[in-house]
């Protein structure tokens, strides 16, 4: 009692406790009154089970089990059982009851607050508030939710207030406030002082009846009638004549009628210029007060907005690699504009001519992810054009346009009613583009527009540096000629295959290769042919490798190729597949087709060692003794003398 005064959670050991003790209690009532009282355990049963954890339950119901077993120890079996299967029972019923109770209870609640959520948004969006019909979907909904629940009701406290005003100054039957409806054709009443309980609760027609004349004209209007006025389309029902009847007009500073306000009498009194002066200002002091809490919408989302553009920037400017910089602008993109379409393109030069490539997307399209690494040609395509003049395009309406060419004819994107492409500028380079499309015509505004425009000027920067990066990351790890990995690279990824294999005891086999006769071929036919067949020989060992080993060019014409999970014979096997098509490579040349061959030297981890240092001296070994034993051949350190030694040695 005392954890429960404080607001502590109860704990397994004492929940068994306060229910022991019940139970045993129970058990001597019904020892010392009879069997009669027995029912009393059923009850307990129920109570606990529905009112303590389903662990403490269980216990409990064991537990009142062994009691009555206790109890009973001269019944017969049958009644043992029964009295079980009626304790099960009620537990089992109370708790199903009882978990059904809640869940319904949780349904109505979770159903009371979405209608009440539905009525502030339909409020909001009569107060304009909010847009007719969004469906903004950012972060920090629920926060939203609190404001647009906080504006109504500062909004409907100060109507109230107004109206509590006018009806006492008026002495009016009824005082109320009808706005139009998000729909703009139809009037909802806001808040009324009446004698009545008759007055229309929902809405009603904005182009009938008295209302309506006033919403046309925009001018107040004050009407009296001894046999009671006509057009009085504000009450549901029969009521009494209304004889007298004011009513003004709520009109924003551009002349846009936003309601009505209206007080009536039942008696022949008809209402004076101070009357309609008083209820004028009542009407101006309704519409402060949404305006008031309008322009607080407005600085809000512009503060929201302005936020999330400053968090866009900083995650660009964070972001470190291509891909993270792409992820980082679609994001951004999604979040600042709500765009169902968005997506980076790059260009690029080949063979001299302008290509496309679609780097990262989002959004549904008919093509799905497909079009993601998708290039395409120059062409009058919208993305190639603004590449060409580096300006955003569209600059009209897109249904203006014959066809929607986005990207190229042959990829579509349907759906889009708003669309902007923007230039990826750095410096006086296009990279690429940004698209930004939506289902919704007018989702890009100015104010997003302008704020896409430069986040395309940030997303351009950082993939410049991105790819910069890349470029000396490349350049730092791999060989400037062939464009293997270079002799450093090489070294450190040796060392993590190694480790690799001796930590999980898998082969790994390394493979060293020389080209032989080289220094006659730059001596007969110079170094520009030496580099060619360098390059040649590189792209064959790439070819022929496997996409999980590491090839690399050791140092002049040696080049490595480390082959994890692989034994010294499936090695072997890869190396004559090198050797055979490096020595049916023709390089053309001024002084006619030029022939090369390879050596190769193969040593395998555990076999021959477990130390990277000693595998390749014995590769190297193994090299050597193919070029002294003919060339044009591959040597695996199992063919030379003294390896188990040397390997125990290393």
């Amino acid at each position: 009692m005392r954890r429960a005064r404080a607001g502590a959670s109860t704990h397994l050991r004492e929940e068994l406790e306060l229910g022991g003790s019940l139970i045993a209690a129970a058990s001597c009532v019904v020892a010392i009154g009879g069997a009669d009282l027995f029912p009393i355990v059923y009850l307990l049963m129920a109570f606990l089970v529905g009112f303590m954890s389903r662990v403490a339950g269980l216990t409990l119901l064991g537990v009142a089990l062994v009691f009555d077993t206790v109890a009973n120890r001269g019944a017969s079996l049958s009644t043992i059982a029964a009295h079980a299967a009626f304790l099960g029972l009620f537990a089992a019923m109370y708790h199903v009851v009882l978990a059904a109770r809640l869940a319904a209870a949780k349904r109505a609640e979770s159903g009371a607050v979405a209608r009440r959520i539905r009525e502030v948004e339909e409020r909001a969006r009569t107060f304009r508030l909010v847009s007719a019909g969004t469906q903004d979907s950012v972060p920090g909904v629920k926060d939203q939710e609190k404001w647009l629940l906080a504006s109504v009701k500062e909004i409907e406290g100060a109507v109230g207030s107004a109206l509590e005003i006018a009806e006492t100054a008026l002495l009016s039957h009824t005082c109320a406030a009808f706005l139009l409806a998000s729909d703009d054709r139809s009037l909802k009443l806001h808040d009324c002082r009446s004698a009545s309980d008759r007055v229309q609760r929902e809405r009603f027609s904005a182009g009938e009846g008295v209302l309506g004349g006033v919403l046309k004209r925009g001018v107040p209007v004050r009407m009296r009638s001894p046999d009671g006025l006509r057009g009085i389309t504000y009450y549901d029902g029969s009521v009494a004549p209304v004889k007298a009847l004011l009513a003004v007009p709520i009109v924003e500073g551009g002349g846009l009628v936003r309601g009505v306000l209206v007080a009536d009498r039942l008696s022949d009194e008809a209402f004076t210029d101070r009357d309609e002066r008083l209820l004028a200002a009542v009407s101006s002091e309704v519409l402060r007060s949404i305006e008031v809490e309008r322009v607080m919408g407005y600085i809000r989302k512009a503060r929201d907005e302005k936020d999330r553009f400053y968090r866009a920037i900083e995650e660009l400017n964070r972001a470190g690699s291509p891909e993270q910089v792409f992820l980082a602008v679609l994001e951004s993109a999604r979040q600042i504009a709500g765009l169902d379409f968005s997506a980076v393109t790059l260009v690029s030069e080949e063979d001299g001519k302008r290509v496309h490539r679609i780097a990262r997307m989002t959004g549904v399209t008919a093509q799905g992810r497909a079009l993601e690494g998708r290039t395409f040609p120059d062409n009058n395509g919208l993305v190639a054009n603004v590449v060409r003049y580096g300006a955003p395009l569209p600059g009209r309406d897109l249904k203006a346009m014959d066809k929607q060419v986005i990207f190229d004819a042959d990829t579509q994107v349907r759906g889009l009613l708003a669309l902007k492409i923007f230039p990826l500028v750095a410096g006086d380079r296009i990279l690429g583009t940004l698209v930004a499309g939506s289902r919704k015509k007018n989702a890009l505004d100015e104010d997003r527009l302008g704020m896409l425009e430069v986040m395309a000027i940030q997303a351009a920067q950082a993939v410049l540096r991105a790819q910069l990066f890349e470029q000396m990351e490349k350049m730092a790890t791999t060989d400037g000629l062939t464009g293997l990995f270079n002799h450093r690279t090489f070294q450190s990824k040796a060392d993590e295959t190694l480790a690799h294999a001796r930590r999980y005891g898998r082969k790994c086999s390394l493979i060293l290769t020389d080209i032989d006769h080289f220094k006659n071929v730059n001596d007969t036919y110079g170094h520009p042919i030496g580099d060619v067949v360098l390059k040649g020989v590189a792209r064959i060992i790439r070819e022929k490798a496997r996409d999980t080993d590491l090839v690399a060019r050791y140092g002049g014409e040696e080049f490595a190729v480390v082959m994890p999970e692989t034994d010294a014979r499936g090695a072997e096997t890869i190396a004559e597949r090198i050797r055979e098509a490096v020595m049916a490579e023709v390089f053309q040349t001024e002084t006619g087709p030029l022939k090369v061959t390879l050596s190769l030297g193969i040593a395998t981890c555990p076999d021959h060692s477990t130390e990277k240092k000693a595998l390749v001296d014995l590769a190297d070994q193994c090299l050597y003794h193919a070029k002294r034993h003919g060339r044009n051949q591959t040597v695996s350190a199992d063919k030379l003398p003294g390896v188990r030694r040397l390997a125990a040695s290393g």
